[in-house]
């Protein structure tokens, strides 16, 4: 199944279409960070000039150098004119930069970037999300290329408002997402976007052997800090676990931090060998002993990287990490227990893969595919 678009993709296929349905060599849209005063490039098409490039992950100027997306705008709203306009700005003849009056000096910062990028002209038109100015859309043609006139303008602004309504449809799709797969209490990962991860880091497992590892933790003492402190306390500790958990878990690159549900919580890493997984466990046991409320955390860990057997199903590798962390729960252990690593006889082997009745593994029920 193809992966929903993203917002810098939702971005980038806008300033490309901009670019060529306005003719133009190269096109760019910023957004607005008003918190730090800048206009940030999120993406580049088209000829790019040297030092440009497609996403930048720092490209940025100061909004004074630009001032009409923030002065003017909001002058024009406020005055009860139409809304904003493109304009037009010209390295070839800068009288005729068609700049909104109220931006007195602004079109020459325009035409000093155009030089220095060795472009001859361009038109830039602002985008605005709810009712703000949002960011702008920007499309340049090269040197000796005809300029745009007025009637370019008035099409930029069509697409700009076209890009906008793409982006807020995009952004809107993105919250839904991350709703969808965020817990509300702790903001890690809920169960949804563990079940989705796994099924994709196990495909990975199969087709390029890569080590996938599941920590499955529970959180001890969470009843009795319900039952004697109130479940506003008892939410507080899971918060504080949930902080501790995303702590520990970026020490590992790329690994998903979630809470499965209850008192519940994991950790799934793909790529990091499975010593880096349990050193990392073993410091997520230290820190919530550490806690001021609750009573630590059982921990259990199943690795590909460890001798557990063949592992071709999500399923299998989470009831492995679920009953090395029944047996780390059983044992009132303060450290991980990590399966396959008692050799053949493993109790947490024979559990995960033969379980007798009402087994603890099946506690819980596994969402992915089997």
């Amino acid at each position: 199944m193809a992966a929903a678009q993203s917002p810098l993709d939702s971005v980038g296929a806008a300033a490309e279409r901009a670019r060529l349905a306005l003719g133009g060599s190269f096109a760019a849209i910023s957004a607005w960070e008003r918190g730090h005063g800048r206009l940030r490039v999120l993406v580049n098409a088209g000829e790019l000039a040297e030092g440009e490039e497609r996403c930048p992950e720092d490209e940025s100027y100061p909004v004074h150098d630009f001032p009409e997306i923030a002065e003017f705008l909001h002058e024009e709203w406020a005055g009860g004119g139409p809304g904003p306009r493109a304009w037009v700005e010209c390295t070839e003849n800068p009288e005729s930069t068609e700049s909104p009056e109220d931006a007195e000096g602004a079109g020459w910062q325009r035409v000093a970037a155009l030089r220095r990028r060795g472009r001859g002209c361009c038109v830039v038109a602002p985008i605005v999300l709810h009712g703000r100015a949002w960011g702008e859309l920007y499309v340049a043609r090269p040197p000796g290329a005809p300029a745009f006139d007025r009637t370019d303008a008035d099409f930029a602004t069509v697409l700009a408002a076209v890009a906008a309504a793409g982006i807020a449809q995009t952004e809107r799709l993105e919250e839904v997402r991350r709703l969808a797969f965020t817990d509300p209490l702790t903001g890690l990962g809920n169960r949804r976007a563990v079940d989705a991860r796994l099924d994709e880091a196990v495909e990975r497992h199969l087709a390029e052997d890569v080590v996938v590892s599941l920590v499955v933790c529970d959180l001890n003492g969470l009843k009795r800090v319900n039952d004697t402190l109130g479940h506003a306390v008892g939410d507080r500790l899971l918060e504080r676990f949930g902080s501790v958990l995303s702590l520990c878990g970026a020490m590992l690159p790329g690994t998903l931090a979630a809470r499965l549900g209850g008192d519940e919580f994991c950790l799934l890493t793909v790529g990091p060998s499975a010593d880096e997984v349990v050193r990392v466990a073993d410091e997520l046991c230290r820190r919530a002993a550490g806690l001021e409320l609750g009573e630590g955390v059982a921990c259990g860990v199943a690795s590909t990287g460890d001798p557990i057997g063949p592992v071709r199903t999500a399923r299998r590798l989470f009831r492995l990490a679920d009953a090395a962390q029944y047996r780390a729960k059983a044992a009132l252990a303060t450290k991980p227990v990590v399966a396959g690593r008692d050799g053949p006889a493993d109790p947490v082997l024979e559990l995960a893969d033969h379980p007798p009745a009402a087994a603890p593994a099946e506690r819980r029920r596994f969402r992915g595919r089997r």
